[in-house]
């Protein structure tokens, strides 16, 4: 007899609202579906956020629409996306993307605005999102990558315990080209469930 595992099942995100992180003095929640457009306006123009994450600069409605995307992956079942807020003020953003409940497989993504830079709040938001996809969704493997020529995300990858596996060479697109990416995963250590064929 064959076993497939199963690792999470669908409807796990779908049944279910998004749920509200804490950690620290830090608040993870969902985008609204209005209301945030000019958090995702000021991210787009900030110009290292635009590098490392190829976005463009965003108006009210575009901001708009890039919201609803990142609201509807949480109902496909695709991706979750989480606003990061420290003592009320907008810090950033971490999501997960390129989810799949079947294998159990994420990627981690961020970007921090100035007014979170340096404080480490972007650390303490991925570990608590990591936290969350691992412990209470259920995940078996996230993994982070970026650019070589991003110290930063390294630093934040190290510290949130994501170990570095490889690189990968002229894997992702920037604003001024192509980049080597450095890759890191962190995995769940416990059984995988199983169902008979």
């Amino acid at each position: 007899m064959y076993v497939i595992p199963e690792v999470v099942p669908a409807g796990a995100m779908r049944d279910r609202a998004q749920p509200v992180l804490r950690t620290g003095d830090l608040l993870l929640r969902p985008f609204r579906e209005s209301g945030d457009e000019s958090v995702v306006v000021a991210a787009f123009a900030d110009p290292d956020i635009r590098l490392w994450n190829l976005e463009h600069e965003a108006d009210h409605a575009r901001a708009a629409t890039v919201i609803a995307r990142w609201r509807a992956r949480w109902t496909l079942e695709t991706g979750a996306s989480w606003v990061v807020e420290r003592q009320g003020v907008v810090a950033g953003r971490v999501a997960l993307r390129s989810l799949s409940l079947e294998l159990g497989l994420a990627e981690a993504a961020y970007w921090t605005l100035p007014e979170g830079r340096g404080k480490g709040v972007t650390t303490a938001a991925v570990a608590e999102m990591t936290r969350w996809a691992l412990d209470d969704l259920g995940l078996h493997r996230i993994e982070l990558r970026h650019s070589v020529g991003n110290p930063a995300s390294c630093r934040v990858a190290e510290r949130t315990g994501y170990r570095q596996e490889g690189l990968l060479h002229s894997a992702t697109l920037h604003a001024d080209g192509w980049h080597d990416m450095h890759l890191h995963a962190k995995v769940a250590h416990r059984p995988v469930p199983t169902r008979p064929v």
